[in-house]
């Protein structure tokens, strides 16, 4: 145990409290000035701060950054998070250049990594008279070389913006004063020196203990939008480094300019411990506000005709206009192309029958649905199929509702598409067809049409069938793709660049076999060859001989079936090669109320363990693995809780909690934690229990075409044995996630695009 000492040759305190005062004159006198433009930047070790230290301000949510920098010997590369206004999340590799990995005959001369993952919370908000107050923990985990807690304030005057905050740990190694909390236990008297935790633990034995150091700072925004101005006092003396890596202080002052090159990269120059330069590059976007490129590669919308009769009175649902008497026969209008602008509805008709072949194959190419039906109800014509094109069924529903209005005559007043996937039937999208002209006509506003537009439970009722698609047997193709492994002792970043071939093979809508064979390109594994340590069954940490053994792997091949099992409730069976690691057979059920905030489920699955060349060969392990979870859609700001209880693969017992917000356009941030009876032990291996962050962004926001697909962000501390989860190619809760009602609801604007 180490002493924490004070710098001899300067009294920290009385710098520290005249700080104070200065902070408390400049929040008085700042109380009847303008505030300052919200826009908060980064710090060197992620997450919105001046250099070495946090402040108490929040990033807009839904922002996400990436911050490389480098102050000898650290480089520090952040991903930041701000998943609700008021919470930050961040995780980061640290490269310390001057220590290495380990020894020589391990991991040659790579210099040491460090991972870890910080948290900052705001206890309360800015007021007139008071300032803005956040608590946080700077690497909650693992080693904790670089573990601190804090309690910081923040008060704006015009443009400058004070913080003023105390930390324990690596922020104040200084040791200013006491701890006040050594009042309630000497136990918080003395820190555990950094560097001795379990790699991956959740070091708890060090929060608040130690004598904390002062450090605040103010931020200057500058007339210029581009010009951000940082000066800081530091808490830290650098004389206490963790791995006996003590760095020279001249003084205690940093000082920073950040360039604001644009909207989405900031330059930070900065001159710190007055003795050395420091540059940090942050490119960062909001995520919550991100509009993806125009979608120059999509079809456009078809164009339609407008009444000129005014805006009618708001219409009957579907399920009532079902029972009225309609006539056996439809009519075509005028071709698309040659419709008139202005000419009144009646127009659009023409003698010939509608061809339902030929309207399914535009619904395909223009509004993505895949129709395996189109049948009638009454006034209502259904739509059912499944969509593969637009990542927002409201766009889809607009299309298909101009589709529909270009072919029949007015006695079609309900356009219904029902939504699959994967043959489960999921929700009615019900447009008013004449309301709907409206809209696009500018005869009525969004708010006034939202009476016209409804979502209901699939249910069976009486219709006639006008269409029946064949079944497409077969569908495939090839792609590119990337994997890697990041902060591990043989090299920083391990990677592969391989080409995939993919194919599906479809007995009937709801049984099908698809697989995948990937052929390497590109790589460096040969460099691979470090083994976690672990005493329980392997079944992750030998993911070295899954990625090196072949050239040639078949990650997943399976037969699956999907059925609804009753009114909210599915269920689906799968067997062969479920992952690149374990083939078995398992099943799923899923109940999932329509217009409800919650779900629950659970599965089943007996795996064996696959060859490490990928392919059908198959070793000894075996294990019974599955989880019984709950979903809940907590209305707070959009956040989901999911809570997983079950049996692992190691054949470990526990838990995983699963907290994630997701956006009006779809991006999701969320982080896990897995604990299980194992955790902990002697036999865990690194890490006490299971963590990570990630983001999930729709390739439709990225992409100049639309897309249903995502692309998913993890990062995880390390790869453990314990809490290891069978890493299906289909869960029910994705596959029925056309029931968010409210994503529908918050893109129903994009219905006329």
């Amino acid at each position: 145990m180490r002493r924490l000492l004070r710098a001899p040759r300067l009294d920290m305190r009385q710098v520290a409290w005249r700080g104070c005062c200065a902070g408390l004159v400049f929040w008085v006198g700042g109380v009847a000035t303008v505030q300052a433009q919200e826009t908060y930047t980064q710090s060197d070790f992620g997450g919105v701060g001046l250099m070495q230290t946090p402040t108490a301000r929040m990033a807009e949510e839904g922002e996400f950054s990436f911050v490389l920098s480098r102050t000898t010997p650290y480089t520090n590369y952040n991903v930041s998070m701000q998943p609700l206004p008021w919470l930050e999340g961040s995780f980061r590799y640290t490269n310390v250049s001057n220590r290495l990995y380990g020894p020589r005959n391990l991991s040659g001369s790579q210099t040491y990594k460090d991972k870890s993952i910080d948290v900052k919370a705001r206890v309360c908000e800015e007021s007139r008279w008071l300032p803005s107050v956040a608590f946080g923990v700077r690497d909650v985990g693992g080693t904790g070389l670089f573990s601190s807690e804090y309690l910081v304030a923040s008060k704006r005057a015009g443009a400058f913006d004070f913080s003023l905050g105390l930390a324990w740990g690596y922020m104040g190694n200084r040791g200013d004063i006491g701890n006040p909390l050594n009042i309630i236990s000497d136990r918080f008297r003395t820190r555990p020196a950094s560097g001795t935790g379990a790699t991956g633990a959740l070091s708890i034995n060090k929060f608040l203990r130690g004598r904390p150091g002062f450090f605040g700072g103010v931020e200057y925004h500058s007339p210029w939008d581009w010009l951000v101005l940082k000066a800081e006092l530091d808490g830290n003396d650098y004389k206490h480094q963790p791995q006996n890596n003590n760095q020279p202080q001249r003084w205690p002052v940093n000082l920073g300019a950040v360039f604001r090159l644009n909207g989405n990269v900031d330059l930070t120059l900065g001159y710190e411990r007055g003795n050395i330069g420091t540059v940090a590059l942050n490119l960062h976007s909001n995520l919550a506000r991100h509009v993806g490129p125009q979608k120059s590669f999509d079809p456009p919308p078809e164009p339609v005709s407008f009444t000129s009769t005014p805006a009618s009175e708001v219409p009957t649902g579907p399920t009532q206009a079902t029972g009225q008497a309609m006539g056996a026969g439809l009519a075509v209008p005028t071709p698309p192309d040659a419709a008139v602008a202005d000419g009144p509805q009646a127009d659009r008709k023409a003698p010939a029958n509608v061809d339902w072949a030929a309207m399914a194959k535009t619904l395909h190419a223009n509004a993505g649905i895949n129709v395996s039906s189109i049948r009638r109800r009454g006034a209502e014509l259904v739509i059912t199929g499944e969509q593969e094109r637009f990542f927002y069924t409201a766009e889809a529903a607009g299309r298909a509702t101009r589709i529909v209005d270009n072919r029949v005559d007015g006695s079609i007043d309900w356009v219904t598409v029902e939504s699959e996937r994967n043959g489960l039937a999921t929700v009615d999208t019900s447009v008013h067809r004449p309301r709907f002209i409206e809209l696009l006509d500018h005869q009525i506003d969004l708010p006034t049409f939202r009476r016209s537009v409804e979502q209901d439970p699939v249910t069976a009722r009486d219709d006639e069938l006008l269409y029946a698609a064949p079944l497409k047997r077969f569908t495939g193709g090839t792609s590119i793709g990337y994997q890697q492994n990041v902060g591990g002792p043989d090299a920083f970043v391990l990677y592969q660049v391989y080409g995939a071939a993919y194919g599906t093979f479809n007995f009937n809508r709801h049984l099908w076999l698809d697989g995948v064979l990937a052929v390497n390109i590109a790589n460096n594994y040969d460099k691979f060859r470090y083994d976690a340590p672990s005493n329980l069954p392997r079944v992750r940490t030998n993911v070295r001989q899954y990625l090196t053994s072949s050239d040639i792997t078949m990650p997943n091949f399976q037969l699956t079936g999907t059925r609804k099992l009753g009114e909210d409730l599915y269920g689906m069976a799968y067997a062969g090669a479920l992952e690149s690691m374990y083939a078995g057979v398992g099943g799923e059920v899923l109940y999932r109320p329509f217009g409800e905030h919650w779900a629950v489920g659970g599965d089943i699955n007996w795996v064996k363990s696959r060859g490490f060349d990928q392919d059908f060969s198959l070793r000894r392990y075996h294990v019974v693995t599955g989880q019984a979870t709950g979903y809940l859609d907590t209305g707070f700001h959009d956040v989901t809780l999911a809570v997983s209880v079950g049996r692992y693969l190691a054949g470990d017992w526990g838990t995983t909690i699963d907290v994630s917000r997701q956006f009006a356009n779809g991006t999701r941030m969320g982080a896990y934690a897995t604990v299980t009876n194992k955790s902990g032990s002697s036999g865990y291996g690194e890490g006490s229990f299971d963590k990570g962050i990630y983001v999930s962004i729709p390739f439709d926001a990225l992409l100049p075409s639309s897309s249903r697909n995502r692309a998913t962000l993890m990062w995880q501390p390390l790869v453990r044995d314990g809490g290891a989860r069978l890493n299906k190619r289909y869960t029910l809760y994705t596959l029925t996630n056309d029931l968010d009602a409210d994503l529908f609801d918050k893109n129903l604007g994009k219905i006329s695009q």
